[in-house]
């Protein structure tokens, strides 16, 4: 993540200004970003059930070392955008396979919220780490100026699909009973549209969908636009400190990852997700209230990112790790791949509501529109309790064999 942390806080601003090829483009680029890890994000996790997880992790990241790197070459918007969406298949695949194959080194008994936490921290600090440094390499006002950020980028990834590769041939032999890349029990004729009615089928699954988009969108389909959008047309704060709070928010995940994983190691999934619901509900209110009060709106709003990263610390290690324990037999990456495209679906239609709710002057129902859904999410983590609670076999995924969560 180090590299695309030196890539995403400056590609909207190159290609629109220093490429001079407008925000149409720009904007078209992040959406094609968006679309590639849309398509890409099913494809990869039934890939995973079919062959073996290592290989699609390895493969998927190649394919996005070398989106990343035909940026340094694109001369024309058509290959910019060509590159971007490339780049977004390249990540987003890799993404469920790499989920599986922690679920399979892990070990049995292993506390699965910990090791899940481990790898958002170290995630959050990529990122951190890559947008700091890109601020030492980027220089927006010539056109090879992003080059130096699109080759760390792309030799990022192809360290990281080196380090799966040796991870994958120095790991134990795959537990009985569960074959290679967890295709027992996939049948070949498999349809998508067949793996989609079979999580259909399952209440608790159809909660789980609707508390990872109501929460993708409370908080994560805003973090690149519509927030800083908000800051800068009602707030009017400085650009400095949209910087400012997103170095915050990284800091706080940082910190408390670990701390806030101890403290809720015997708390449900279901009640941590009506928890971060309501945090992100109060972080909306709280950006009310800097609304209120221009003299101290950017220390709130700053202080916002910091709430909002309260809840990332419960939402990250917990929402993968069950949604793969409530996988149907054979399709733990099928499904998680499903959740990712739905993720990656609301966050792009995010930039899209802030625009045009915010460019109408409505900034009131921008706030109110965000605090409704981090409540809805918090019903449906409510709806998930109760319907886990007639399931009692699967109430404590986290901490269940490596065999029994592969084949949940």
């Amino acid at each position: 993540m180090l590299g695309w942390g030196t890539v995403l806080p400056y590609q909207y601003a190159y290609a629109a200004n220093t490429r001079g090829w407008g925000s149409l483009a720009a904007a078209a680029a992040s959406s094609l970003f968006s679309i590639g890890a849309l398509v890409a994000a099913p494809i990869g996790g039934r890939l995973a059930d079919r062959i073996s997880p290592v290989a699609v992790a390895v493969g998927a990241k190649t394919i996005a070392a070398v989106g990343a790197a035909s940026l340094i070459v694109a001369g024309s918007p058509l290959t910019f955008l060509a590159g971007m969406f490339v780049f977004g298949v390249g990540i987003t695949a890799a993404a469920p396979a790499q989920t599986v194959l922690v679920l399979r080194w892990v070990g049995d008994g292993a506390d699965r919220r910990r090791v899940f936490a481990w790898q958002f921290t170290g995630q959050s600090l990529g990122m951190a780490v890559g947008a700091f440094a890109a601020g030492y390499m980027v220089d927006l006002d010539r056109a090879s100026g992003m080059w130096p950020a699109f080759a760390t980028a792309a030799g990022g990834f192809v360290l990281s699909a080196l380090m799966i590769l040796a991870a994958g041939r120095g790991a134990p032999a795959q537990p009985a009973g569960v074959a290679a890349g967890t295709t027992a029990g996939v049948s070949g004729r498999r349809a998508a549209g067949t793996a989609l009615r079979l999580i259909w089928a399952s209440p608790a699954l159809r909660w789980t969908a609707l508390v990872t988009v109501t929460l993708a969108l409370g908080f994560y389909a805003q973090f690149e636009s519509g927030l800083p959008a908000y800051a800068l047309t009602v707030l009017h704060v400085d650009e400095t400190v949209i910087g400012l709070a997103a170095a915050v928010n990284c800091l706080v995940i940082i910190a408390l990852q670990m701390v806030v994983v101890r403290v809720t190691a015997r708390r449900g999934a279901p009640a941590l997700l009506m928890l971060v619901g309501a945090i992100w509900a109060a972080s909306w209110v709280l950006l009310a209230l800097a609304s209120q009060a221009p003299a101290l709106a950017a220390a709130l709003f700053v202080t916002t990112f910091g709430v909002f990263a309260v809840g990332e610390t419960m939402y990250a290690p917990i929402l993968n790790p069950l949604t793969a324990s409530l996988a149907p037999q054979g399709m733990v990456g099928t499904t998680l791949g499903v959740f990712t495209a739905l993720q990656t679906g609301v966050s792009a239609v995010g930039p899209l509501v802030a625009g045009v709710v915010l460019g109408a002057g409505q900034s009131a129902l921008f706030l109110v529109l965000h605090v409704a859904i981090s409540l809805l999410a918090v019903f449906g983590a409510w709806r998930l309790r109760r319907s886990l609670r007639r399931q009692p076999r699967q109430l404590a995924p986290e901490t269940a064999p490596v065999d029994a969560v592969l084949a949940a």
